[in-house]
């Protein structure tokens, strides 16, 4: 077992060390650093929102929510649980319904996004938005751009004859029934339990699509 003179004097060799090492070198994270210093930080990505083009610079880890509220200022699209769980943030990319709090904006280079804003607008709103309004299908209105848009897409995906777990038959064409849309708008929470309500909306508007 070694004596406490030993150990007195490995710690005082390893600070002389650590010093001298600090004092004649780069420290580790600076040429870490700089060996990446040619690499671009902030990449280019280039993203069709709403019909108009945007080329943006963006640290690589900014999701695509991030990039639509605080770099493109289109606040429609809310920040709910930022979890995946509440569905606010639902927006429309190449005609499929996302999470925007789940994903990277970087791995959507030259994709189209659809927000609540290009839906429709004031004066002109898309038949779901008016639905909406026509049935009370928000109360709070915190979660409805979200439901909109999940509505919107919910109906593409009948049309197209995707099935949800609510489908009695894989095979068959889904019909649109209380129980698909109930379970294909179950990521969409509604704290102000509006369900009934947005349901009534989406039925109006698959009604006038049929």
């Amino acid at each position: 077992m070694p004596n406490p003179g030993d150990l007195e004097m490995s710690r005082r060799g390893l600070l002389i060390g650590g010093a001298a090492s600090t004092a004649s070198g780069v420290p580790p994270s600076a040429k870490a650093q700089s060996a990446v210093a040619g690499a671009p930080a902030m990449p280019k990505l280039s993203l069709t929102v709403n019909g108009a083009s945007h080329e943006l610079a963006l640290d690589t880890r900014t999701t695509l929510l991030d990039a639509l509220r605080e770099h493109l200022h289109l606040t429609g699209t809310k920040k709910g649980c930022d979890h995946g769980q509440c569905g606010a943030c639902t927006v429309i990319v190449d005609g499929r319904r996302i999470n925007a709090c789940l994903t990277l904006a970087v791995m959507h280079e030259g994709a189209s996004v659809t927000t609540i804003e290009g839906l429709g607008r004031p004066e002109a709103p898309h038949p779901m938005q008016a639905a909406f309004v026509k049935h009370d299908g928000y109360q709070c209105g915190y979660c409805t751009p979200g439901q909109v848009c999940s509505a919107v897409a919910v109906l593409d995906e009948i049309k197209a004859g995707i099935p949800s777990h609510a489908s009695a038959d894989l095979a068959a064409s889904p019909q649109v029934t209380a129980a698909e849309l109930r379970e294909r708008m179950s990521g969409n929470i509604c704290r102000c339990g509006a369900y009934s309500n947005i349901v009534d909306a989406i039925t109006e508007v698959a009604g006038r699509q049929a």
